[in-house]
């Protein structure tokens, strides 16, 4: 019997999309201003993010709910270090840390994973559905804005194990639907994948502060620099 949970999904965290569509960073993102650093550090806070997880998914695939939406294919670590060693180099991994933002939101994955698996189901949805159905879109974004080399820091959005992203999200769907799930779990699900909306959020607006802190350093040298041409 099908539980309908993608569309209940989708329909319970239509007001949290949009919030974090909102974001000052994200609008700024999707109007095709990027920031380099800013960009690689949202990269960095999303390896970490992903690393957990991958790391939970991995710990419960034998779960008897989690088992039927484990897809390895999905998995984003690899392509994540891709990047980090385009922006930060070979030494990529001394350079990294999780913003407080993204150490919380770390802390809440693994908490669910230790206590909670299913509700991992919200975390996956939220973060992989996203990125499968707009990858394509941002990642053009990204190599516009950033004036990007062809196939350079933009790995994270290729999806090389799956030959068919609409066939993909259709069968993610069914498994979504056909989940072995009472109503209680549901809405705890639904709960959890706005917690995670507003956990990726929190990312964002870190990520918009630097901006502004970039932005005001910037526009303080020009200021400098005119005041010496002046003198």
């Amino acid at each position: 019997m099908s539980t309908n949970l993608a569309q209940q999904l989708r329909e319970g965290t239509t007001k949290s999309h949009s919030m974090a569509e909102n974001v000052s960073f994200v609008k700024s993102f999707l109007g095709g201003v990027v920031d380099k650093t800013s960009y690689r550090k949202l990269v960095a806070n999303l390896f970490f993010v992903y690393v957990a997880i991958e790391e939970e998914l991995e710990k419960n695939k034998k779960h008897e709910i989690l088992s039927s939406l484990y897809f390895p294919e999905l998995n984003r670590r690899l392509s994540l270090i891709e990047d980090l060693k385009y922006y930060y180099g070979h030494n990529w991994k001394n350079e990294i840390n999780p913003s407080p933002a993204t150490q919380i939101y770390i802390n809440r994955i693994h908490d669910i994973g230790n206590n909670q698996p299913e509700l991992l189901i919200a975390h996956a949805y939220t973060r992989y559905m996203g990125d499968l159905s707009g990858g394509q879109i941002l990642k053009k974004i990204a190599q516009n804005a950033m004036q990007l080399p062809e196939e350079k820091g933009t790995a994270f959005y290729n999806f090389i194990d799956i030959e068919n992203d609409a066939e993909f999200k259709k069968i993610y769907r069914n498994a979504l639907n056909s989940l072995p799930l009472t109503d209680s779990q549901i809405q705890q699900i639904i709960a959890e994948a706005n917690t995670a909306f507003n956990l990726n959020m929190k990312v964002f607006q870190e990520l918009n502060s630097n901006l502004i802190k970039i932005m005001i350093m910037l526009l303080l040298s020009t200021i400098n620099n005119l005041g010496k041409k002046l003198r």
